[in-house]
């Protein structure tokens, strides 16, 4: 965007009313002692000195300066809002930007440990986990990068995820996950759920007992997650992690005062419960 105005200053404001008055004084000067004189042999001051006729063109030009000064701010103004509008959407279009790629390593990070894991070992499920994460990285590639996404494509991120969790562990992890969803084309933006899902299955203990809840409702426009998971002996949830941080900041920027998350701790388990106002 091209500069559309310079900084204000108080000198160069003084200057241009100075100046504007000085033009004021000399067309008017123009126009009614030498034209009208040339064309009519007339003139508006038959007799006046210089510093009469400065001070008299003072007072007539005091409302022609004023209000082609309110004019120019008021044009200043716009022009001033525009600009900081601008600036706004570029930083938070940036802002954006930098918290999906910090999201797309962490992921990738923890799944390729995964799958170092299972080849180490010499599962015979590791090729399935590669298949798996290359699906997932088809959707990081593409999905990712628009602004919003269909919260089925969210939520088949999500079960991909788990099953390529369930294919780390020589157990299966046991996840109870209920969707209760009213429109699956309702759209959101990507990663908007899946932190506390990660975040779930990397601290979680899991047991046939006390297995990971999660569930999503989305009714009447509005989107309820929780994720419930047993705190493991040698575990340890918190906010600390780059996808819970980044989810914090993200929801600030697309749900500014339309979303509530909230973190408890009791006892030995861990509840992360997300509410979000679509409409």
């Amino acid at each position: 965007m091209k500069k559309v105005f310079k900084a204000f200053n108080w000198k160069r404001l003084l200057m241009g009313v100075f100046v504007s008055y000085l033009v004021f004084t000399f067309l008017r000067f123009l126009s009614e002692q030498v034209i009208t004189k040339v064309l009519f042999d007339k003139v508006n001051y038959t007799d006046i000195n210089f510093l009469n006729y400065m001070l008299d063109n003072m007072q007539y030009s005091s409302m022609t300066i004023i209000l082609s000064s309110f004019l120019w701010f008021v044009i200043y103004s716009i022009r001033l809002l525009e600009y900081n509008q601008l600036i706004l959407e570029e930083n938070k279009n940036t802002e954006i930007k930098f918290l999906k790629a910090q999201i797309n390593p962490h992921f990738v990070f923890n799944t390729l440990n995964n799958i170092y894991s299972m080849v180490y070992f010499q599962s015979d499920k590791s090729l399935t986990a590669i298949d798996k994460l290359s699906q997932i990285m088809r959707f990081t590639t593409y999905e990712s990068q628009k602004e919003k996404i269909r919260l089925s494509d969210e939520v088949d991120y999500i079960k991909a995820y788990i099953e390529l969790e369930e294919l780390r562990h020589q157990e299966n992890v046991v996840v109870d996950l209920k969707l209760e969803l009213e429109n699956e084309l309702e759209e959101i933006p990507p990663y908007i759920l899946s932190p506390l899902v990660e975040n779930a299955l990397k601290h979680g203990a899991v047991s046939n007992n006390e297995p990971i809840e999660i569930d999503l409702k989305v009714l009447s426009r509005k989107l309820t997650f929780k994720v419930k998971n047993t705190i493991g002996t040698q575990k340890k949830d918190s906010l600390g992690g780059i996808g819970l941080d980044n989810l914090q900041k993200r929801l600030e920027i697309h749900y500014p005062e339309k979303h509530q998350l909230k973190i408890t701790e009791e006892e030995n388990h861990f509840t992360a419960e997300l509410e979000i106002d679509l409409k």
